[in-house]
This record gives structure tokens, sequence and C-alpha cells, in this order.
């Protein structure tokens, strides 16, 4: 039995114990890690530097690519070094700083979700009051709120876990310090405050959920009233993207964590955490620049402009 107060380190879990394998692992993982910076690089950059770009949807774009950076920079950069350097140990800071770290920026990724679906419903559903609605000022103060509520959120969740009484040893059933594990290691009964925390925060993600829905119903109502096929398109086009990344997301993380006990398995529960927080990420890039000829074209400008300053 240990007591958080004398705990020095977690052990976090491998993904392999084979040297083999652990390279392997690095390999995957730094070949995802360096297309999750080179394609949210270049988002932020385009959109910084372009212009034609300097509109609320990119600018809520901009956010997220920064929050994704720094949800894969938290947990992905540990997990490649400890494959690296044969080790499962992160130090008890270390574990904090990530759990703060791994609320915080996924806290405020889901808020700024909604709050883009909010961006959609006001450009297509009311496009007269969408200058005023959306101004830049408004855009910022959104920004910022969704940014904040995740601070908060990572805050409140963080203090909670770590004041609770660690009785359970110190090993960690993931690749990196999240709170439910956490919970795991804590003795009978103590951590009832940290799960109505959770349940808390579980009704407002709910919340946020129901916001979006009802957002999308409402444009899918006002495109089907578009006469002209090409409208419709136009207007679908520029959600799509929007839809695809809340889908993947909101769906990832519900499985992991409101699966049912019955269906769960350490091998399942991996492979949905590494989809969530280290695919998605990497593919976020992807998913907005497929359909959006604008950010297309600005990214084509940004990488010309970068080979003939090479030459």
């Amino acid at each position: 039995m240990s007591n958080s107060s004398s705990l020095n380190e977690f052990l976090l879990l491998a993904f392999a114990d084979t040297r083999e394998l652990q390279l392997l692992h690095f390999s995957l993982f730094l070949g995802i890690y360096l297309a999750a910076l080179m394609g949210n690089g270049l988002i932020i950059t385009a959109v910084a530097c372009n212009h034609r770009l300097h509109t609320p949807m990119y600018f809520f774009l901009l956010n997220l690519s920064l929050l994704d950076l720094g949800s894969i920079s938290v947990t992905v950069p540990k997990s490649m070094a400890n494959s690296l350097w044969d080790t499962r140990a992160i130090s008890y800071s270390g574990c904090t700083a990530q759990v703060f770290l791994v609320v915080f920026l996924f806290s405020a990724e889901y808020f700024l979700l909604t709050v883009m679906a909010y961006d959609r419903y006001v450009a297509i559903c009311k496009p007269l009051h969408y200058g005023t609605l959306m101004g830049s000022r408004a855009c910022v103060k959104m920004a910022a709120a969704a940014w904040a509520s995740g601070f908060l959120h990572a805050l409140l969740h963080t203090g909670n876990t770590f004041s609770i009484p660690l009785c359970q040893g110190n090993i960690v059933d993931q690749f990196f310090c999240e709170v439910p594990q956490i919970l795991k290691l804590s003795c009978s009964e103590s951590h009832l405050r940290e799960v109505g925390l959770i349940v808390v925060s579980l009704c407002l993600g709910f919340g946020c959920f129901i916001f979006i829905v009802l957002s999308y119903v409402q444009i899918f109502t006002a495109v089907l009233r578009i006469p002209s096929e090409q409208g419709r398109h136009k207007a679908f086009s520029t959600c799509i993207s929007h839809l695809t990344v809340v889908s993947l997301f909101i769906s990832t993380v519900m499985f992991a964590y409101l699966k049912p006990p019955s269906i769960s398995a350490p091998a399942l529960d991996l492979v949905v955490t590494v989809l969530y927080s280290v695919v998605l990420p990497a593919t976020n890039p992807l998913i907005y620049s497929m359909r959006n000829k604008e950010l297309k074209e600005a990214l084509k400008k940004l990488v010309q402009l970068v080979r003939f300053q090479q030459q």
C-alpha cells in the first residue's frame, strides 16, 4: 500500500516489451507526430499570413489547430521517449502536468467545436446578421471563453484528482496520465468527490452535444430550402469538415469513457484512446483542407513561397 504523498513516479502502459516492437512504436508515433506538426503548422501559418482567411471560420480553425498541436505534444513525445529508452516511468509532477494539460486542451477543443457549430449556424441560417453576430470582438470573446472554460475545467479536475489518497500502487493502465486511470489507484470511496465532478462535466458536455445537434438540424433544414443544387452544395460544403471532425471526436471520446464494462478490454481501450488523442489531431488538418478551396489555395501559395525561398 502506498500513499500519494510518498509517490515519486507512476508507471505508464508500455506498448511493447521487445526492443523491435518498441522501436516500431517509436517510429509510428514519430511519423504521426511530425504529420500533426506539419499539417497544423501549415494551417496556422496560412490563416495568419493570408488576409483572405481572416474570417471567423478560419480564426476558429487556427485555434483548433493550436489545441491539436498542444494535445498531441502533451502525450506523444513522452510515450516515444519511454519506448526509445525502454522505460515506463513518469514523475509525479510530470503526471500531474499531463493530467492538467490533457483535460485543459481536450475540454477547450470540445468547447471550441461547439462555438464553431454556432458560427456555421449563423452563417447559413442568419447570413444577413453574420457580420453583427460574428464580429471580430465577438469571435475573440467566444474563443477566449472556450480556452478559459477548458483551463478552469482542468484546474478543478487536477486539483480534485491529486488531492485523493492513492493506495493501489502507481501503475497507470494507459500510455499517458488521465483522470479515470488515476482514480483506479485511489482508496475505496475516497474518489466520490471527483466522480461527482465528472458527472457535472458529463452534463455540461451533453449540453454542448445537444447544442451542436440542434444547430445542425437547423443548418440542414435551411440548406434543403435553398432552391439551386449548386447553392445547396456550396452551403453544405462549408460545414461538412466541421461536422466530420465533431463526429469523430465525440464518437471516439464517448466510446472510450461511456462504453459498458462488458465490452471493455485493454487492447480496445488503447486503440480508441490512440484514435482520439493521437490520430485525430494529425488528421484534422487533412479533413479541413480536403473540401475547402480557399484553404487549399492558401496552402499551395505557402508551399510555393517556401520552395521559392529555398532556391
